[in-house]
């Protein structure tokens, strides 16, 4: 189980690089999930432990990009960004490593067109650490958008059941057993893999192309994990530029009132906690850090000669 230990020191006051950026709420739970995946995905979707929101992916979407561009998200899992993309009109490829929910993907995407989605979708097999420097030839400079959303380790939701004298039945809670996949290691190893992907990802951006990242924090032993902060700081590191932070609610909004969508395991985490004395609350938020790849320098800056470039 990662702890707070894994992850890396936050940056000195004042250095954040997220702590001065304008922040702005997504109300993107205003249906359960399974609502908003209804009809739109297939029924297997479901079992995958740690599935990007739809009204999320969609939002992002269409905030920060136009018909006919084109989205990458390199760990897509079941394919909600491909989906979405392609439901908006867009063009998208996905990296996923675990075959089971790369085949999904695709199965996804073509039940997404038969269903009027009018973008093409594509979804590649393997480890993005390998494959995402294979793409720099043919989409070097063309991705409008980055979104994606990093492994939370064994902290994952899934399917679980209750039945009076025999305990409670899990299941779907868990990735494959291939220690190799991000999601066994360690909380440093994942940051440490996850910037590797970011940084290779990055030539294939347009210049100024967005990064969006989700992440929620986690509990461990009864204390907050700011995981949003470390997949930030993996982000500056690989080079990008911070833009905002916003937080896409999970809660639904009636009138003054938040109705909560809720796993089972966060309500069974959050009422043993409480049993013990520990007045936790329910989270229902995620993090969407908005970052860019940096503009390249303009033309004119690289072709005039030094002493035109002065003169102008």
């Amino acid at each position: 189980m990662p702890t707070p230990r894994d992850l890396p020191p936050s940056p000195r006051p004042g250095r954040d690089p997220g702590g001065q950026l304008p922040v702005s709420v997504w109300l993107v739970g205003q249906q359960p999930s399974r609502v908003q995946r209804q009809d739109r995905y297939l029924p297997a979707s479901i079992a995958h432990p740690a599935k990007m929101l739809p009204a999320l992916a969609a939002h992002a979407i269409t905030a920060y990009t136009e018909p006919g561009d084109l989205v990458l998200d390199p760990m897509c899992g079941i394919g909600t960004t491909l989906v979405e993309a392609t439901h908006a009109g867009r063009d998208a490829i996905g990296i996923e490593y675990e075959p089971r929910w790369g085949i999904l993907a695709t199965r996804n995407l073509r039940h997404a067109a038969e269903h009027g989605a009018t973008g093409a979708g594509t979804v590649l097999f393997g480890d993005a650490r390998h494959l995402a420097p294979t793409l720099h030839p043919h989409l070097s400079g063309r991705v409008a958008l980055l979104l994606t959303s990093p492994p939370y380790g064994r902290t994952v939701h899934g399917q679980a059941k209750g039945k009076p004298g025999h305990g409670i039945t899990k299941w779907d809670h868990t990735y494959s057993r291939d220690k190799t996949n991000l999601a066994h290691q360690t909380t440093a190893k994942l940051l440490a893999g996850f910037t590797a992907i970011l940084r290779d990802c990055q030539p294939l951006l347009k210049p100024g192309g967005i990064l969006a990242i989700t992440a929620r924090p986690w509990r461990h032993s009864g204390q907050l994990v700011d995981f949003p902060t470390a997949a930030l700081t993996a982000a500056t590191r690989a080079g990008y530029e911070p833009v905002q932070r916003c937080v896409a609610l999970l809660a639904a909004v009636r009138d003054s009132d938040l109705i909560p969508h809720s796993s089972f395991f966060q309500v069974q985490q959050v009422r043993t906690a409480r049993t013990q004395g520990r007045p936790l609350q329910l989270i229902q938020h995620e993090d969407v850090l908005i970052l860019r790849r940096p503009p390249e320098p303009p033309t004119e800056l690289i072709t005039l000669p030094v002493a035109e470039r002065r003169a102008a």
